[in-house]
């Protein structure tokens, strides 16, 4: 029997990397997941193949998530394919890094829309189905760089932080209706966007992480999948920082 068996999960931003993980985790103990990307190509095709592989429900949605009437678009026929919306996670995200003096509005635009809009968009249009059951789990992916701040990263830092506002907000407002709501900050984490690094950079992380050692996306997907479990019933409002015990 599997930690989210009867539960219907719905990740954004899962065609890969930390999102795929979680959506996979999620399947593995039992979850159907509806995932959303940008496009459902071939590479979110296999994502759902793999799901279906474990025996659960699975369908990718093409979503532009900090569109607030194309959420609400999608979230509808999620409910209408699935029948309930158990579990939110709301991972999509961009980076466009620069020194805030030579950063452009659109740069600080974009990143503000996908990162920190799009979750509100995605928990307003998940929000009216989560009070009809009684029930739901919120977990906004947030960073370290969201609670610590980072140099050159000051609208992705920005948005990360407002998503640990945004949980927090939620778990006030919507806890008397049985709805959670949580954010996960991971540290360096090994994907394939971290992979393309050089290796030293890569050793110069590791110098600040107590662990020694980047991160996996499965360790990301085992902490989302405690807060997205019952296993986490009592704790709402909350933000874990999954970072090898680095201090930034």
């Amino acid at each position: 029997m599997g930690l989210l068996d009867g539960k219907t999960a719905l990740v954004t931003g899962a065609a890969r990397g930390i999102g795929k993980a979680i959506a996979l985790k999620f399947a593995s103990e039992g979850a159907n997941v509806a995932f959303t990307d940008l496009a459902i190509d071939e590479n979110a095709q296999n994502t759902v193949k793999e799901i279906e592989a474990m025996g659960v429900k699975a369908k990718g949605y093409a979503s532009n998530a900090a569109n607030f009437e194309d959420t609400a678009k999608v979230v509808g026929e999620v409910h209408k394919d699935f029948g309930r919306i158990d579990i939110l996670v709301n991972n999509a995200g961009i980076t466009r890094d620069g020194l805030m003096m030579r950063m452009s509005e659109q740069q600080w635009d974009m990143v503000i829309n996908v990162n920190l809009k799009s979750a509100f968009n995605f928990i307003h249009a998940c929000t009216p189905i989560m009070m009809r059951q009684k029930s739901g789990s919120i977990i906004n992916m947030s960073s370290v760089v969201g609670v610590h701040g980072n140099a050159g990263q000051a609208n992705y830092s920005a948005s990360k932080a407002g998503m640990i506002g945004l949980a927090k907000s939620i778990a006030q407002e919507l806890g008397s209706r049985g709805i959670r709501a949580n954010a996960i900050a991971p540290g360096f984490i090994i994907t394939e966007m971290t992979a393309a690094l050089s290796d030293e950079v890569k050793a110069d992380w590791a110098k600040k992480i107590p662990l020694r050692r980047g991160g996996s996306t499965d360790d990301i997907a085992n902490v989302a999948t405690f807060l997205a479990s019952d296993m986490s019933s009592y704790i709402s409002g909350q933000v874990i920082q999954v970072d090898g015990g680095m201090n930034m």
